[in-house]
């Protein structure tokens, strides 16, 4: 991900109907400042008249001291009442070059709507933000349109990001899923507190982008994540994503990833990363925990995607736990963007790594090796504008669009699936993507759709495209509500029949508009599978 769309990225009734706007004496509430009990404690929120907000609430202790790198461990109550206007810090992540945020930094946001559309409980929305595992807090994404239009609660947590998150070490308990522990107490905290806020326990809908979708999909997987949910929104972060050699960086010869990594591979990682910072064979532990937090940080990027399998928490790789059916047979919308690689394509030339003619061809036999030849004839360098956006053609439909596809399938053959495509191809330019490339419908287009991200409405989006905005909020929000996402004055959207090749394809009127499209074709993942049973 470019440094700019890092950036961007990073930036519950049953207690309703009893009255849980009630202050803890008689007279103390104002109507702009709302107070809640729960189970550790009161709060106080704000009130606009539109959403009530409940912000940098604990929903773990500290992770600071003696407890860096353990298991979030459940919040001590508090007397009196905790302020909750304010968000809390982002986890420890770098900006600019400079490290921001505290390891002091589980908290979550909530956001409800002031004044519900229905009688009862309301669902629940758990969010998972991306950023490569290494960037990121729940506060960048203001659910107020979400919450308001879609009558839900939303809930947005932050995670332990990069090496405090990540890190594995032999012997260390919980190695490479300290992160994935952060967003099960999230679950767990919200399956406890949902009735004080007027939510439903019992309906739970977990979802997330990027990092945060590749997170929803590993607790699909995870048993310990079991019944914490009861459906899955997973955007731009299939269980079966690959990124093939050059694909997420144009570098000839960078090896392949996928978003999950073996418990051995995550604790050789941080062996090494212990390693260079100094730490004796055998004492990595004891020395990484009293190392100041600038020193660590030169190891952070290390460990983007390590979230380890082969644990506690996630027993089998995410891909072959959905390949066995070894998942939780709850909905599921799943996709992703159009043309998810043009903005990591385009930032690495921002990065000084433009992809010429020459670099293309490398990039092609290095990926793809003895089939190199029939992917260029596949995809000849001339039928593109450039080739860069040659590569990032290939990359998005071998790395991102094809896995997706595959991954829905595998679970399409056990529960309901909806399949999307975000389609906006005039979307926002989030990752800054230079004029010269076209950023289409790139990774994270999407959001700004969803949520105001840093607290303020996207302010390029047209009519069209707010028009589109409410239909996408309408289908996320009823699958929430009732498990089958539903728009007014927009087409059905049907679950996928195991093998179907289609998928949702969200855009504006102009471009296209809501519509059912072949991804399959679109993105020539028959050539892609052809490929693959060959080698």
């Amino acid at each position: 991900m470019n440094t700019s769309t890092r950036k961007l990225l990073v930036v519950v009734a049953v207690g309703c109907l009893a009255g849980i706007w009630a202050s803890p004496g008689a007279g103390e509430a104002h109507p702009s400042e709302p107070l809640v009990r729960i189970d550790s404690g009161w709060i106080r929120g704000t009130d606009d008249g539109t959403v009530r907000e409940f912000s940098g609430i604990r929903f773990a202790r500290p992770p600071t001291g003696a407890r860096r790198w353990r298991p979030p461990a459940p919040v001590r109550p508090w007397r009196g009442v905790a302020d909750a206007t304010e968000p809390g810090d982002p986890c420890v992540q770098m900006e600019a070059g400079e490290h921001i945020g505290s390891e002091d930094c589980l908290f979550l946001d909530v956001t409800v709507p002031s004044r519900p559309q229905h009688e009862g409980p309301l669902p629940v929305m758990v969010w998972l933000h991306g950023g490569g595992y290494t960037t990121g807090s729940g506060s960048t994404y203001d659910a107020r349109r979400l919450a308001a239009r879609g009558d839900v609660i939303v809930v947005t947590p932050n995670y332990r990001l990069g090496v405090f998150g990540y890190l594995g070490l032999e012997g260390l308990p919980g190695s490479g899923t300290f992160g994935l522990a952060d967003q099960i107490a999230a679950l767990r905290w919200t399956k406890r507190n949902a009735a004080a806020f007027g939510g439903d326990p019992r309906n739970v809908t977990l979802f997330g982008e990027s990092a945060g979708g590749m997170s929803a999909c590993a607790l699909l997987t995870s048993p310990a994540a079991r019944g914490l949910f009861d459906k899955a929104i997973i955007q731009s972060g299939s269980c079966l994503l690959e990124w093939v050699s050059g694909t997420y960086v144009p570098i000839p010869g960078m090896p392949s990833f996928t978003p999950y990594t073996s418990l051995e591979a995550n604790r050789e990682t941080g062996e090494a990363a212990a390693a260079s910072l100094g730490c004796r064979e055998g004492e990595e532990l004891e020395c990484l925990r009293a190392m100041p937090v600038e020193e660590l940080m030169t190891v952070n990027d290390t460990f983007a995607s390590n979230l380890a399998y082969g644990t506690p928490l996630l027993p089998q790789e995410p891909a072959e736990a959905l390949r066995s059916g070894e998942f939780a047979r709850v909905p599921v919308i799943s996709g992703g963007t159009r043309d998810e690689a043009n903005g990591f394509i385009a930032g690495a030339a921002e990065a000084g790594i433009p992809v010429t003619e020459e670099l293309y061809l490398q990039l092609v036999e290095g990926a793809f090796g003895d089939a190199a030849d029939e992917v260029l004839a596949e995809y000849p360098v001339a039928d593109f504008a450039s080739p860069a956006l040659a590569w990032a053609t290939i990359s998005t439909d071998r790395a991102w669009a094809c896995p997706t596809l595959e991954a829905n399938q595998l679970m399409a053959e056990h529960t309901r699936v909806y399949a999307y495509e975000f389609a906006d191809r005039k979307a926002p330019n989030i990752g800054d993507v230079p004029a010269d490339f076209p950023p289409g419908a790139q990774h994270g287009s999407e959001l700004p759709y969803l949520f105001d991200l840093g607290g303020e409405p996207w302010p390029t989006l047209s009519d069209e495209q707010w028009r589109l905005a409410d239909r996408m909020i309408d289908y996320w929000t009823t699958f929430a509500h009732a498990g089958r996402p539903h728009a007014a004055g927009a087409p059905t959207w049907r679950p996928m029949r195991p093998g179907d090749t289609e998928a949702l394809s969200l855009a504006p009127a102009g471009g296209g508009g809501i519509r059912l499209v072949d991804v399959g074709a679109e993105h020539r993942c028959a050539f892609w599978d052809g490929l693959a049973e060959a080698r």
